[in-house]
């Protein structure tokens, strides 16, 4: 049972926003009814909004490729951007508005009439929980409070949420591994199962082999189904996923965090976004901040938990990421040593990976 009441009406946000049902948010004085551009239809606008009177918030970043940022009450960096409603703005222009991966497609949109964003701590923090949720920053939104929203959050509290808190071991199992093409196949090792109590997500670790008195072995891999499973070339995630285990493997003893935060924490569908920029010929950082997200949203912290719960306290970190070394440290994992994951370009992934060099820091 989760004891923390704050963590549940965040969850259950997430989920409602996930679903595309309206939430409230509110900060010291005002209230902020909303739903989700990317999760509504006309239907649900309707029921939302029968007077066709809900405003649009955007991203600062959005409003900024919209060339809105000339305008007094979109001019402040990072602070939430209101469109007034207009008679063109129906659901799929208002996706079109939201969403940079359309703008080839539609590149017509305007006018805009920019108005001051009512309860700027609530609209900044609906544009977080969107993004916890997976989804573009972007709402349809009404001031007050909606009858038709399912919940209220209080603003202050979205600040402080972590997705990852109460992290415990589930389930676990012995799991010989295939490595097909990719090296003689590991026997030697088990798969463990974490659930957590702030959210429905479920991670794992890989146990390879069994502890020797020396600091294991410890690859923290982020999901990405792209790369893992389908083999694209993109990136560099299914091959790194495959040389971290061999290493491990020949180490005696390693673990592999595999945690479900789909491209660096924006989630699938925004990955898939961000890869339809890149064709466009945007860079992977440019690409996720045209989205409204930042670089990398990953939190480190719940790979610490998950070690914490192995009762591992010293590693050696297999990594080119000085954040994630840093990451581990700062949430109390004692990081003994970094090996490098060196891993050859191919003609697809070669701008991604001087990207992740020279604009993510990355020690390639």
């Amino acid at each position: 049972m989760v004891e923390d009441r704050k963590a549940i009406v965040i969850a259950q946000a997430i989920d409602a926003l996930r679903r595309g049902w309206p939430i409230s948010i509110a900060d010291k004085e005002n209230v902020l009814s909303l739903l989700a551009i990317e999760r509504a239809d006309d239907q649900r606008l309707k029921v939302f909004d029968p007077d066709k009177k809900a405003d649009v918030l955007l991203s600062a970043a959005r409003a900024a490729i919209l060339n809105l940022a000339n305008d007094k009450e979109a001019a402040t960096p990072e602070q939430p951007v209101t469109l007034a409603r207009t008679p063109w703005i129906d659901c799929s222009s208002a996706l079109a508005l939201a969403d940079p991966s359309m703008d080839l497609e539609k590149p017509m949109k305007g006018p805009f009439k920019v108005r001051k964003t009512p309860a700027k701590q609530a609209a900044a923090s609906a544009l977080d929980l969107a993004r916890m949720a997976g989804l573009l920053p972007a709402f349809f939104v009404q001031e007050g409070n909606s009858n038709q929203a399912l919940l209220t959050v209080p603003a202050e509290d979205i600040v402080d949420f972590f997705q990852g808190q109460g992290v415990y071991i589930a389930a676990r199992a012995r799991l010989p591994i295939s490595l097909g093409d990719h090296g003689k196949a590991i026997e030697n090792s088990q798969i463990v199962a974490f659930r957590n109590n702030a959210d429905a997500v479920e991670h794992v670790a890989v146990i390879i082999g069994h502890p020797d008195g020396q600091p294991p072995v410890v690859r923290l891999h982020s999901e990405c189904l792209t790369g893992d499973v389908f083999g694209s070339l993109k990136c560099d995630c299914g091959p790194q996923l495959h040389q971290a285990l061999r290493i491990m493997d020949n180490s005696g003893y390693g673990i592999l965090l595999y945690l479900r935060q789909e491209g660096r924490g924006i989630g699938l569908i925004n990955k898939l976004r961000a890869y339809s920029l890149q064709d466009q010929g945007f860079d992977t950082v440019d690409a996720n901040v045209r989205l409204g997200f930042v670089n990398d949203a990953r939190d480190f912290r719940l790979a610490a938990q998950m070690l914490q719960e192995l009762e591992v306290k010293q590693i050696r970190l297999l990594t080119n990421n000085p954040d994630k070394v840093q990451g581990l440290k700062n949430a109390g994992i004692d990081v003994v040593e970094r090996l490098p994951l060196k891993i050859e370009p191919n003609p697809h992934n070669q701008a991604y990976l001087e990207t992740k060099r020279d604009r993510s820091g990355h020690q390639l």
